[in-house]
């Protein structure tokens, strides 16, 4: 009977182990889930309050800068008022954030907010274009469309796999569900 040799930490860090890719987001895996879903929540909240403590401040002067500056001349393809896709916007951002932090409704919240932010990407790449993304440089050393596109690809994640076991949707789902949980998962 051979022994076998115990694993050092690093034979962890260098043997196949850092090749291993976790299959599943359960269990410890989702932890770092939760901190993503709700710093990106609470940054939505922000974002969507621009100009007033809720979404859709109408009047102030923000919330007026983002239908002159933003939507009337990039965003004049839509149909209706562009004071009203201004308060879309808002309201998405800021009961999407909501949501998010909560862990509640988040498949729908996150959708909104990919919506959003696919929005913003637009916005960006219209106006400024691919800065010389991405072998060039910027002035102001990032790129207009960094930030979008990685909350884009951010809500995309929780638009697939949901909030995670540390969240509302996960606790109505366990009252609700008529699956059994599988032991072995």
């Amino acid at each position: 009977m051979a022994l076998s040799k115990k694993e050092s930490t690093w034979d962890r860090l260098t043997g196949p182990k850092l090749f291993k890719t976790v299959k599943r987001t359960e269990g410890i895996h989702a932890v770092p889930l939760v901190p993503l879903r709700v710093i990106a929540g609470i940054l939505m909240i922000h974002h969507g309050s621009e100009g007033g403590i809720g979404p859709a401040n109408y009047g102030t002067p923000e919330f007026n800068g983002f239908v002159e500056y933003i939507v009337q001349p990039y965003f004049s393809f839509l149909p209706g008022p562009p004071e009203l896709w201004s308060a879309v916007h808002d309201y998405a951002e800021y009961f999407g954030g909501i949501c998010l932090v909560l862990g509640l409704l988040t498949r729908p919240a996150a959708l909104g907010l990919l919506v959003s932010m696919l929005g913003a990407v637009y916005f960006h790449l219209s106006s400024t274009g691919a800065q010389g993304f991405p072998l060039g440089h910027v002035p102001n050393y990032s790129y207009d469309f960094e930030e979008p596109t990685l909350y884009a690809l951010i809500f995309l994640l929780f638009w697939f796999n949901g909030a995670g076991p540390l969240s509302v949707d996960s606790v109505i789902y366990s009252a609700i569900s008529q699956e059994e949980e599988d032991a072995d998962a």
